[in-house]
């Protein structure tokens, strides 16, 4: 089988590992660290906003099944790519929207993902997601991975996650998985 992995950062790592764990054709969902310049970094020192890293998830995906396109079009619709450095209430340059490219196909169907949805006026102000190249991915800790799935009652899952994986599902019921 034949795998390719996209790293993405809109926000809460949990909330993007909640939506892209449910979509046919994806493998694995990672929470975790890229784009900072400290090495292994802790969930506790990206808080800080000192460490130039974002929270992203890695997708290891089929693209047989899914598209880097349709992790694209799904991406755009689950976080606001206006905003610079902030997601609703999340707030710092942990939360910023941005596209981690592996390879320059990667790159090149990314900033013409931006450019389409630009050009379409979902939203109501420019893009700002970010494109860089992905340098180092850093795992979260153990208690980052699944984090919804095991804490569906904790206050930020109900509040925050729930309502944005409800509006996904709605949204993409071709794309889950059964």
């Amino acid at each position: 089988m034949n795998h390719e992995i996209a790293t993405l950062g809109g926000g809460c790592f949990w909330c993007l590992e909640a939506v892209y764990e449910q979509l046919k054709g994806v493998e694995k969902v990672v929470s975790g660290y890229a784009g900072g310049h400290v090495p292994n970094p802790t969930y506790e020192q990206v808080c800080t906003a000192t460490t130039g890293h974002a929270e992203v998830v890695q997708i290891t995906y089929d693209p047989a099944v899914i598209t880097y396109q349709d992790l694209l079009d799904v991406f755009f619709t689950i976080h606001n790519p206006t905003t610079p450095n902030r997601q609703g209430a999340d707030v710092g340059p942990q939360y910023r929207s941005v596209i981690f490219y592996h390879s320059p196909e990667q790159k090149a169907i990314a900033e013409q993902s931006i450019a389409s949805f630009d050009a379409t006026g979902v939203w109501n102000a420019p893009i700002v997601t970010e494109v860089a190249p992905l340098e180092k991915f850093y795992p979260a800790e153990d208690y980052h991975q699944g984090y919804f799935r095991a804490n569906p009652n904790q206050g930020y899952c109900r509040v925050v996650i729930a309502p944005k994986v409800s509006k996904f599902r709605k949204e993409h019921l071709e794309r889950l998985k059964s």
